[in-house]
């Protein structure tokens, strides 16, 4: 008998331990995040758009210090406003384009190109992430998507770029570059063909922790947690009825 109950409190010791281990690895694996663009209010066709550039700092030892986003070059954008963000400097690069537009009757032989937001302080720190507000338009009409290519710097000189293109059926690449989705003018809800200045409304907490940013992902890594203690449960349940039935 004795050697029976040490056999079984072996085996409850070693489930325990299990799954007290598998926790810390769930717990252990990084919630990856990507450089992404999202539209505050919509983005309609045709009309102007205040988006976020939300940027997450993905290393443990390094502070992201700049980030260059390159605008698309085959739906130039004639009008881009940044919105001053603390703690950050920012740069327009303007190039002369190959076809002129024409926004609000005026035809415009140059557009905004690249926007670069460099840190004057201590950048966006390992945990946190930061968004970029650009009020941009008018939105394109012959296209579903914009699509942006950014390039994220950090203190340690190592520059992560955000880049590759998401193709259709294939998997998501390992640096997506950030891709907002446009809407058609009659699903605009409040989207409207008004002016920079008008849609350039102030983004709300435009700095937070990355584990509040990514509830998603916490959610789903203590969902995974509970299975596992559940899955204990049912397990040391298993051996005591075995011991109570020995014991008898």
């Amino acid at each position: 008998m004795k050697a029976i109950k040490g056999s079984l409190k072996a085996s409850r010791v070693a489930v325990v331990g299990a799954t007290a281990a598998s926790a810390v690895l769930v717990l252990s694996v990084p919630a990856f995040a990507h450089v992404t663009v999202q539209p505050e209010n919509g983005a309609a066709k045709g009309s102007f758009a205040v988006v976020d550039f939300k940027v997450p700092n993905e290393r443990d030892n390094a502070s992201t210090t700049k980030v260059e986003v390159n605008l698309p070059a085959d739906h130039p954008l004639a009008s881009v406003m940044p919105q001053p963000v603390d703690g950050w400097k920012v740069d327009i690069t303007k190039s002369k384009l190959d076809k002129p537009i024409t926004m609000h009757g005026k035809q415009i032989d140059q557009a905004v190109t690249k926007v670069t937001w460099t840190t004057t302080g201590k950048g966006i720190e390992p945990g946190y992430f930061q968004k970029f507000p650009l009020s941009i338009g008018m939105l394109p009409e012959d296209t579903d998507q914009l699509v942006f290519k950014a390039l994220q710097t950090y203190s340690n000189n190592e520059v992560v770029r955000w880049i590759e293109p998401q193709k259709s059926g294939q998997e998501e690449p390992d640096n997506p570059a950030p891709v907002l989705q446009l809407t058609s003018a009659s699903d605009a809800g409040s989207g409207h063909h008004g002016t920079p200045a008008e849609d350039a409304s102030a983004p709300k907490d435009t700095t937070a922790q990355a584990s509040s940013g990514d509830s998603d992902t916490t959610a789903r890594v203590l969902g995974v947690v509970g299975i596992v203690v559940g899955a204990a449960g049912v397990a040391y349940g298993v051996l005591a009825g075995r011991r109570r039935t020995t014991e008898v």
